[in-house]
């Protein structure tokens, strides 16, 4: 590998074989990752349970020796398969990868090898480089909520300094949620065309830039712009961080991929910690909330840093194969083994011997029409229409869609205007709280929900709680909390039920992501979490907008609106007819 000086790894350098010497294991000499091993060991056995009281009729009258043979039967089909015994042959490899595609809807060269890409990615298993992209891609959903939570801290100050209504600066927040659907739209897109190293790298760099301009703003339209700008980086981080972690995460630690949700509190938190610092401070308010401002952008722009010049981040091996580059593909393989001190069995002769050589198979490489046609087929006729093949997988789409929404509704019309509706709070004499104490409950309120995203992690694998347990009673306790943080405008009061609302609100949304991709199909899980995605981004979007046009002068109103599409959400999830507890993943 080449680096710059003081060690740096070069960012853009191609990547070769030749740079992880003692990787390659010959196929034959290769074994399965043990998690690997064990889950193969445990779907051939439900398939066999499910299949012996059918087998058992049939066998009726059978003699001993018949049994014995068709018990060799099932031992060689399991030899075949590679799942016997741990070891591999490129015949069970071809089953296995044909079978995964027929599965998928998809059958070019490209597919049969990005699966042969991802038996080896399951092979090599979890371990330094996967740790070290955890961590990377976990400042995305930081930032995501780092930024949201950022500009609601500075809407009292927005409104006092530029002399807007406190309706109306709720616009401002309007202005960011643009930005975050254009980022997502355009980057979503844009990783599978320009590559996911660049996508990774540009969205916090994006940020980062205009975070800090958007603290010297010369007025609110100014500053709503750069809000606006900022994201257009932040949207991205979600879809182009999941996709990439996902892409090298094997799939027996699949559920690291909710666990990347517990950076969102933490991003909540430390933007509260920096808005109690600056604008709970002695600052002038004009100059507080820059300073505020300031800070989250240099905050954002050091992540960025973090990625690209600490980081050797290696290119998606299935971007790199749709675009031909198959060599690189290989490489990047290799290069995860190296780092996570391991082998791999992965090389060209086998891509070429279960896909096809390029210089012969024309459908390896993948124009890009052809990517761009592939990601919007997941909101296609062809690939919704399954979602809906039985009456309880149909209702479950829709409850669960109607569940993303309604929160994704619900919690900015609270979240992102929780620092004004603490400024309104008093103390036990009547008199206004001052500006410290409103900054100091929010980042009291923003520790006790950080420990909700981990609780869930747990609660969700109780017997007779599971997933829909977990999520409805965590769902339900917000909403009620949400209605009694109305009933009184005393400040400790109030803090004392935006706290409890952020544990089971942060327990709520762990699960929801847990859930979402569980229950839908392999072939289809895409489609239905991408228009999940969407439609709680289109939420995000309404929210400033009803809070800013609520008739009438009541300052609870929009909290009131909150708990009610919360509870909404409650119900939709009591009548969820799936549990995916314990269950496999279709």
């Amino acid at each position: 590998m080449q680096f710059l000086p003081l060690g740096i790894p070069r960012p853009f350098q191609k990547e070769s074989v030749d740079n992880y010497p003692g990787v390659l294991v010959p196929l034959a000499h290769a074994k399965r990752h043990p998690t690997v091993e064990a889950e193969y060991a445990r779907r051939y056995s439900q398939e066999g349970e499910a299949a012996a009281p059918e087998a058992s009729d049939s066998k009726k009258g059978a003699s001993e020796d018949g049994k014995e043979a068709e018990n060799v039967a099932d031992v060689e089909a399991s030899r075949v398969r590679g799942v016997w015994d741990g070891t591999y042959t490129i015949e069970g490899l071809r089953e296995e990868i044909n079978e995964d595609v027929a599965a998928s809807g998809h059958d070019s060269a490209y597919d049969l090898k990005s699966k042969v890409i991802n038996k080896a990615i399951q092979d090599i298993g979890m371990g330094r480089y996967n740790w070290e992209l955890f961590i990377l891609c976990g400042f995305g959903w930081f930032a995501d909520n780092l930024w949201l939570q950022g500009v609601a801290l500075t809407l009292p100050s927005l409104s006092a300094e530029f002399n807007v209504s406190e309706k109306q600066v709720r616009y401002t927040t309007c202005s960011l949620f643009v930005g975050l659907c254009i980022g997502a739209s355009f980057w979503g897109v844009g990783s599978d065309v320009m590559g996911r190293r660049l996508a990774f790298n540009m969205t916090l760099f994006i940020a980062g830039v205009f975070g800090i301009a958007a603290g010297g703003g010369p007025n609110w339209v100014g500053t709503c712009g750069l809000f606006a700008a900022l994201g257009t980086g932040v949207g991205g981080n979600l879809p182009v961080d999941g996709a990439l972690f996902l892409e090298f995460l094997p799939n027996a630690s699949g559920s690291l991929l909710t666990l990347l949700s517990v950076w969102w509190p933490v991003g909540q938190l430390v933007a509260s910690l920096i808005g109690w610092g600056f604008l709970g401070s002695h600052y002038a308010p004009d100059k507080g909330w820059r300073y505020f401002v300031y800070t989250m952008g240099t905050l954002t722009f050091v992540m960025f840093l973090a990625r690209f010049a600490l980081f050797h981040l290696f290119e998606s091996p299935k971007f790199l194969l749709s675009r031909g580059r198959q060599a690189e593909a290989v490489a990047v393989v290799h290069g995860m083994a190296y780092k996570n001190k391991t082998t791999t069995w992965l090389s060209e002769e086998i891509l070429n011997e279960i896909g096809g050589d390029p210089a012969v198979v024309a459908d390896v490489k993948l124009s890009t029409t052809e990517v761009i046609r592939r990601k919007f087929s997941s909101f296609s006729g062809e690939r919704i229409g399954p979602l809906f093949h039985t009456r309880k997988l149909g209702l479950t789409t829709v409850l669960l869609w109607f569940c993303w929404l309604t929160i994704g509704m619900g919690y900015p019309l609270f979240n992102a205007f929780l620092p004004q509706y603490l400024a309104n709070g008093h103390g036990s004499s009547g008199a206004p709280i001052s500006n410290y104490t409103t900054y100091r409950n929010y980042a009291i309120t923003s520790v006790v929900g950080v420990p909700g995203s981990i609780i869930g992690c747990f609660t969700v694998d109780i017997p007779y709680i599971g997933r829909k347990g977990t999520m409805a009673v965590s769902t339900m306790l917000s909403g009620i909390f949400l209605f009694l943080f109305t009933i009184s405008a005393d400040s400790n009061y109030q803090l004392a039920f935006s706290s409890v609302e952020a544990f089971t609100q942060n327990i709520m949304y762990g699960v929801l992501y847990a859930y979402t991709p569980e229950v839908f199909p392999a072939p289809n899980r895409g489609s239905g979490t991408g228009i999940a995605s969407f439609l709680n981004r289109v939420g995000g979007l309404c929210a400033p907008i009803i809070a800013a046009n609520i008739p009438g002068t009541n300052a609870s109103t929009p909290v009131y609106v909150s708990g009610a599409l919360i509870l909404a959400a409650f119900v939709a999830m009591c009548l969820l007819p799936i549990e995916t507890r314990g269950k496999q993943m279709l």
